[in-house]
């Protein structure tokens, strides 16, 4: 028996990707629910499991644009041995790989070079690495649909150069793209202003550490900082409502609830997955999302769905040591906090100078949509929540 391995359904908005990645040869034994090829959008990257045990069989190349519910292999159940299930005239693509050398296969993996499409120039019509780079070079000249849209936003990047043997050509991902369309987008079509302020990390320093242990062993996850941001995020969009909307044309759209994107850095590039209705969490709940989203990116298990819907994001440059820097908004979204790198400063306390943790803080905001006065309440908002979490806690 063979079971059809279809691309599953991994968002509302979704309708195709790309296959990424086989992780599993063709021809390998392979168990129900074991992860086999990698799925990337322009939002996430997802390992597909596959759906029974037995022999797999490929029937799509990695770097093929694939719909959800086409079909881009097969597992046979009843075999236990490794044969093959190619197709009428499929028998080149799906043999090829298994006679490249090692040099050709590193070409094809790195850029995505699809051997059915290479002529072989080498003995008996094999594929030398100069036939696989050759075609790689090929694609590279071509216009993607990326590129298309980036002539009417700006440039993604400078124009194409030659490479030399001390150099490697690899394609961007679909994700990386689509990061790039849109900071590029963002740039070009709004009025970006970054205000500044610092915020003394001592109260909320000092509630962690009394309490850590008993939250701890309570709620099961560990108490961070970022809880206390996403809550006085909330707190500051509810009182100065503009920063928490987007314009629509000519129109400012007002968004009633807040859902707060958490930045957050992988091996496939910046992912930002959404803590929706921030009202009705509470710390150990936002906490446990977090980790759950850092989980889940690292295994590459986050959905599409669930990176988008934000109207404001945190980012977080600090944990790796950033001590200022000016996040750029994603678009529609009007504004982005950035977090930094906490470090003990002198600073001025009742009239004594005094050693104290400081954070500085930056708003990014799209100055169409938000004055500077709006923009500085803001800030000093979440810097005075900060400075006091009590107010949180009570509602102030």
């Amino acid at each position: 028996m063979k079971k059809e391995i279809a691309v599953p359904e991994i968002g509302e908005s979704i309708s195709s990707g790309i296959l990424a990645a086989w992780l599993k040869d063709d021809g390998a034994t392979v168990a129900e629910g074991e992860e086999i090829f990698e799925l990337e959008t322009d939002k996430a990257t997802l390992g597909v499991p596959s759906p029974a045990a037995g022999v797999l069989h490929r029937g799509a190349s990695e770097g093929d644009e694939v719909a959800v519910g086409q079909v881009v292999g097969r597992i046979d159940t009843e075999s236990s041995g490794i044969t093959q299930d190619a197709e009428p005239g499929d028998e080149s693509k799906e043999s090829a790989p298994e006679t490249l050398s090692p040099a050709v296969r590193r070409v094809v993996a790195e850029h995505g070079v699809d051997p059915a499409k290479v002529t072989g120039t080498g003995k008996d019509g094999r594929i030398t690495k100069e036939d696989a780079l050759a075609v790689a070079r090929e694609g590279s000249r071509k216009p993607t649909e990326t590129a298309q849209r980036a002539s009417t936003t700006g440039s993604l990047s400078a124009p194409s150069m030659p490479t030399n043997e001390r150099q490697r050509r690899v394609p961007l991902s679909n994700l990386r793209k689509r990061i790039a369309e849109n900071l590029v987008y963002s740039r070009q079509s709004s009025a970006h202003v970054t205000t500044f302020n610092e915020i003394d990390m001592s109260a909320v320093m000092e509630i962690r550490a009394r309490h850590k242990e008993s939250f701890s062993a309570q709620h099961g996850v560990r108490l961070g900082f970022m809880s206390f941001f996403v809550k006085a995020a909330q707190c500051a969009l509810e009182a100065y409502p503009e920063v928490n909307a987007y314009l629509d044309g000519t129109d400012v759209l007002y968004n009633d609830y807040v859902s707060i994107g958490v930045a957050l850095s992988s091996e496939k590039g910046l992912l930002t997955p959404v803590i929706k209705d921030v009202a009705t969490r509470d710390f150990a709940s936002i906490e446990k999302q977090i980790i759950d989203f850092i989980d889940r990116a690292n295994a590459k298990r986050l959905k599409p769905d669930e990176m988008v819907g934000a109207t404001f994001t945190i980012s977080n440059g600090g944990v790796f040591g950033s001590l200022l820097s000016t996040p750029i908004p994603s678009p529609p979204q009007t504004a982005v906090l950035g977090m930094h790198a906490i470090e003990k400063r002198p600073v001025v306390v009742a009239d004594q100078i005094l050693a104290r943790p400081m954070m500085y803080a930056a708003l990014t905001y799209d100055h169409r949509m938000i004055d500077g006065r709006e923009a500085v309440l803001f800030l000093g908002k979440i810097k005075e929540l900060i400075e006091d979490p009590t107010r949180l806690l009570l509602g102030l």
